[in-house]
């Protein structure tokens, strides 16, 4: 009774927040709470805002006709969440993965939003409570929703499944991303293929990268499996050139012909890939599938190419684990550059892989001529190389503006936690 209450002040105030800060007049405030913080203490605040109700836990919180007391603030998010995407028969597309899931999410909006209303993750919004938040943006003239799961330990996919309830899945990759949370790489697998067990059960469609073995075991068992891949899948591109950016040829299963994408790197072509297949299956013509790829601009330092004066930036330091970063660094040592330099920051939540995964990259970096190598922080300090070495972002920074470079080719990456976008601050 008490969330069939909760959703008839939703429908008539369709705005949830969760920080004071960003609260507009007529959001309902959802109080939540951290490890440092109590957000029913800022009930009263968000009500003089202009807030309309505040959902809070604790009773000495209550503001009589202002305030709506439940359990617990997070599980009312979700549950709300999950009744309101209960009122949908619409597909919702979830995507997870070690890598590439944000650029996908991107690319696969663009394509269906060209055509469909479609709502998606805004920004990175892909956690348990980012996704019910995004669940609740969508509006009743929804025909189609991608929805982002991010996770770094087991059993999370499995319960953004409960609220989400998706009916299409992509995993764009199973890659050495939060080793620590997960237990390893078979971890990483079980955990991200708790989206293909929620489609096994539920009927659902799976989009599937065939060029990648493991993800043809992981997905056995969905009714129905539309593959992607240079070969061997239903739609085929290889690609054409990398430099500067990434142009694809689709050579089978849709008539998208050759993209030129704005993104960086050959990595991608995966991304672009199941974007042209997700704009196939929902019946979007090849011509506009190809547009609304080549008119994505990516942001957010994801893929990104900077360019500074004479200089070319490949800015890449939204985040990054040891399978990104070995693409990154592969993709770049191919680039017919003379003057490359690396600027690369520590790798986050990989647990005891984490020094043995370093220094796979310090090797790696080896194997290649650079006009210079810096690494910046975490366990790149913790052992013995031959590179230029920074505890943060801002030294690395000062070093870098003192170079003066003309004419080279930066690529900057590292784990969001670095914040290694701060080298190109003025």
């Amino acid at each position: 009774m008490q969330l069939e209450q909760l959703y008839k002040i939703y429908l008539e105030y369709p705005s949830v927040q969760t920080d004071t800060r960003k609260l507009k007049k007529g959001d309902i405030f959802f109080a939540l709470k951290g490890g440092n913080f109590n957000g029913n203490a800022f009930a009263e605040q968000a009500i003089q805002a202009g807030a309309v109700c505040a959902v809070i836990d604790e009773t000495a919180y209550e503001i009589p006709g202002k305030t709506f007391l439940v359990d617990d603030v997070l599980t009312a998010l979700q549950q709300l969440a999950k009744h309101h995407r209960e009122q949908f028969s619409i597909p919702f597309i979830a995507i997870t993965g070690s890598n590439g899931k944000t650029t996908t999410k991107e690319l696969v909006h663009a394509v269906l939003s060209s055509t469909y209303k479609t709502y998606t993750t805004e920004g990175n919004l892909n956690n348990h409570i980012g996704i019910p938040l995004t669940i609740l943006k969508i509006k009743p003239d929804a025909e189609l929703a991608v929805i982002e799961m991010g996770a770094n330990h087991q059993k999370e996919i499995e319960s953004y499944c409960i609220y989400t309830q998706p009916t299409h899945g992509i995993i764009t990759n199973c890659g050495k991303a939060h080793l620590e949370g997960f237990g390893g790489i078979e971890g990483v697998r079980k955990g991200k293929g708790e989206l293909y067990d929620f489609l096994k059960t539920h009927n659902g469609t799976a989009f599937v990268m065939w060029d990648y073995d493991y993800l043809h075991e992981m997905s056995k068992g969905i009714p129905s499996v539309i593959k992607y891949g240079t070969s061997h899948a239903d739609i085929e591109g290889q690609v054409v050139k990398s430099e500067p950016f990434l142009e694809v040829n689709i050579t089978k299963g849709s008539d998208a012909g050759t993209i030129q994408t704005q993104l960086v790197g050959d990595y991608n072509l995966p991304n672009v890939l199941v974007a042209v297949t997700a704009g196939n299956y929902f019946n979007i013509p090849g011509s506009t599938i190809k547009k609304a790829i080549e008119n994505y601009t990516p942001s957010n330092s994801r893929s990104q190419l900077v360019e500074k004066g004479t200089n070319k930036i490949i800015l890449d330091a939204y985040n990054a684990n040891p399978s990104s970063m070995k693409l990154a660094i592969e993709n770049f040592a191919k680039l017919p550059a003379v003057n490359k330099v690396l600027m690369l920051g520590g790798m986050a939540e990989l647990g005891e892989e984490s020094l043995p995964e370093h220094k796979a990259i310090a090797g790696l970096i080896q194997q290649h001529n650079w006009r210079a190598v810096v690494l910046v922080g975490g366990d790149f300090l913790k052992f013995e190389h031959p590179f230029t070495t920074f505890t943060n972002a801002a030294e690395a920074k000062n070093w870098l503006q003192d170079q003066h470079f003309e004419n080279t080719h930066l690529l900057i990456k590292g784990s969001r936690s670095m914040q290694m976008e701060k080298v190109l601050d003025n």
